[in-house]
């Protein structure tokens, strides 16, 4: 009942002297009106240095009461001040925040030392990427050395949501790729009555590359996302300190199960994505050319050099463990708000696509005479 009989708040403006009396809280500051009719007499009266201001006979003074007051001195207590010790103290601590007004123009040096921060920013990147390496080295051999101690749940897990859960898209993905790769070469091949060159194509296209890549990709935008967020999510809701705080690696618990997830995981997708995209192009040849499927399936073993076949589940392994690495990396840098977890989130997925495409890329370089 005591906050009922309280007075809003008012200023008494003599030819000298301002008393202000009154609750200044934000509840009794609420009004919009009222806050802007008491900041104008504030205004009206701030050029004026002999006038003293009174503020012992305010009832209650919080924060927003003592920024109103602080706005209309211009940021600075007036000469003449009668104020309590507490309200003395919200005063010092409105000084010590300074300006918190935001700059209206960017500076020539502001630019320029954004500049040379980068370079910086770069670095620093690079060093903490090659610490999480070290770390995953030093748990892959202690997983080595004591593999009944190691992570087996967690890498199940992550097999099963890496993989299991992504074949239905990574099939209807390559079943489509392989159509429309279909379609597109038969009728060119068909111009020349090189039909039964079809399967040469299609089979060393989809086995050596698209089959390895497109897998790369497709893991990369789903399960390595997911990767950045799950981290990401842990250090928002402070998991991370806790198991810390437990004395539980980081890297043994959450950036090793997920590398040797995906290292396993990648091939086996490739050799499914293989499959679907090898049965969407005969599909598709059939459908175009009136080449026989058994024909293809049967001619396919001769065309495609088994090579590639080794060739493609190498580049499985390697593709996976990029990714389960940027991601376990971008998601150890999040910092706790929902900002960063997006931004995150993004330069996971673009670094690991870029990433994936330059590996396949050095693949394509060091094995070009392998397997033709």
């Amino acid at each position: 009942m005591a906050s009922l009989s309280r007075q809003p708040p008012k200023l008494d403006i003599q030819s000298d002297r301002v008393v202000a009396t009154g609750c200044w809280r934000t509840d009794m500051l609420s009004s919009g009106k009222k806050a802007y009719s008491i900041a104008a007499s504030i205004q009206g009266l701030r050029d004026k240095n002999t006038v003293e201001w009174d503020l012992t006979q305010v009832e209650a003074l919080d924060y927003t009461g003592a920024q109103l007051l602080w706005n209309g001195w211009l940021r600075s207590l007036p000469q003449n001040l009668k104020s309590t010790p507490e309200q003395n103290r919200l005063f010092s601590r409105l000084a010590s925040a300074g300006d918190l007004t935001r700059p209206t123009e960017v500076s020539q040096i502001n630019i320029r030392e954004a500049i040379k921060e980068v370079p910086l920013s770069f670095v620093q990147k690079v060093i903490r990427f090659d610490h999480l390496l070290g770390q995953l080295t030093l748990d892959f051999f202690r997983f080595l050395g004591a593999p009944q101690q190691g992570p087996w749940r967690e890498i199940s897990a992550n097999i099963y949501h890496a993989g299991a859960q992504a074949l239905g898209i990574i099939a209807i993905v390559g079943f489509l790729i392989g159509v429309v790769l279909s379609y597109l070469s038969a009728q060119q091949l068909h111009m020349f009555g090189g039909d039964i060159f079809l399967v040469d194509l299609l089979g060393v296209s989809v086995v050596r590359e698209l089959g390895p890549l497109l897998a790369a990709i497709l893991i990369a935008g789903r399960s390595g996302s997911s990767m950045t967020a799950q981290i990401g999510v842990m250090r928002v809701t402070e998991e991370l300190d806790a198991m810390q705080v437990m004395g539980m690696s980081h890297g043994f618990k959450l950036v090793l199960p997920k590398v040797l997830a995906m290292a396993i995981t990648m091939p086996m997708l490739i050799v499914w994505t293989d499959i679907v995209a090898l049965v969407g192009g005969a599909f598709a040849g059939k459908m175009s050319i009136g080449l026989s499927m058994a024909y293809f399936f049967s001619a396919l073993p001769d065309s495609v050099p088994i090579a590639n076949f080794w060739i493609g589940l190498g580049k499985g392994i390697v593709f996976g463990v990029i990714i389960a690495i940027i991601a376990c990396f971008y998601g150890l840098r999040i910092r706790p708000n929902t900002e960063s977890l997006g931004q995150g989130t993004t330069k996971s997925v673009v670094t690991s696509i870029t990433a994936v495409i330059f590996a396949d890329a050095v693949f394509a370089i060091a094995l070009q005479g392998v397997g033709f």
